[in-house]
């Protein structure tokens, strides 16, 4: 009696779910889609308040931390937590008691917090195998602890964005009528960029401090032009990055390139999609 083998042909579809059935392609498809949350709620806010000047100086002040830790031997995203919310603090106040210099105290700081991480990282003995992870985003190597610390900021973010949504609303849009109207500014304003640190060490382990204002700022900027509130550009922008990262990780699985850069790269193929979009609406009227 004669066996044969019978070979069923992989299917597009398969090959479509084949990444899933790795366990770190789990755990950074879920990474990505906590960052994403965070950064299309927090994002959005940047972009209306156009603070991604801050934003930059927050996230590469950070690498301040991860020298520290380094350096004294503890956790890296704890270091960068430190430095990234001290930074977010001090910019705060700079931007409400000296605006008119607040671009280039901001510029020091950014500055000052690379060069510290980078000295420490030097006078720390041995290699890191780990610092680019930290510099351009190691996705497909995020842990499940860092998926429950994920978790918890998108809870404090969501939280505070329901139960202050008209307050960051009214400051986004009308910050004199604020004061008048006796809502809480500086309080609100410090509370935000504390947040955009929170956002910034969620996105450190994504797309790593080089890239992380790609997701903090495209989603937002493309959704806010298809929305009518801030509520609307909040969600819309959550989904799009949502779609970037999981594009970004199919792309990069399939043809091995580096992750993060690669979920940057889909986004700002879209944001030049929606630019040139645009620029066709407004030539032809449509």
């Amino acid at each position: 009696m004669v066996h044969h083998t019978v070979f069923f042909p992989i299917t597009r579809r398969d090959r479509m779910w084949e990444p899933l059935q790795f366990e770190f392609m789990r755990n950074a498809l879920l990474a990505g889609i906590l960052v994403s949350i965070a950064c299309g709620i927090i994002g959005s806010l940047v972009v209306v308040n156009r603070i991604v000047f801050i934003s930059g100086g927050i996230a590469h002040a950070a690498y301040g931390g991860i020298g520290l830790a380094f350096f004294a031997g503890f956790s890296p995203t704890l270091g960068a937590g430190i430095f990234a919310f001290a930074a977010s603090m001090i910019m705060a106040a700079v931007s409400f008691s000296n605006r008119h210099r607040a671009d280039t105290i901001i510029g020091v700081l950014w500055a000052v917090g690379m060069a510290i991480g980078i000295i420490l990282i030097d006078m720390t003995p041995g290699y890191h195998v780990d610092l680019m992870g930290y510099l351009f985003g190691s996705i497909l190597a995020v842990p499940k602890s860092d998926l429950w610390f994920m978790i918890l900021m998108d809870v404090v973010i969501v939280l505070s964005m329901v139960m202050f949504y008209k307050e960051f609303l009214a400051i986004s849009y009308d910050e004199e009528f604020s004061f008048v109207a006796g809502i809480p500014v500086r309080l609100l304003y410090f509370a935000l960029l504390g947040m955009i640190a929170l956002c910034v060490v969620m996105v450190i382990k994504v797309v790593g401090l080089i890239l992380v204002i790609a997701l903090l700022t495209i989603p937002p900027y493309i959704a806010e032009k298809y929305t009518r509130s801030l509520g609307e550009m909040m969600a819309l922008s959550s989904l799009l990055g949502i779609f970037f990262t999981v594009a970004g990780l199919w792309v990069s699985y399939n043809y091995n390139f580096t992750s993060g850069a690669t979920i940057v790269m889909v986004a700002g193929a879209a944001f030049f999609i929606s630019q040139a979009l645009d620029m066709i609406k407004k030539r032809y009227k449509v």
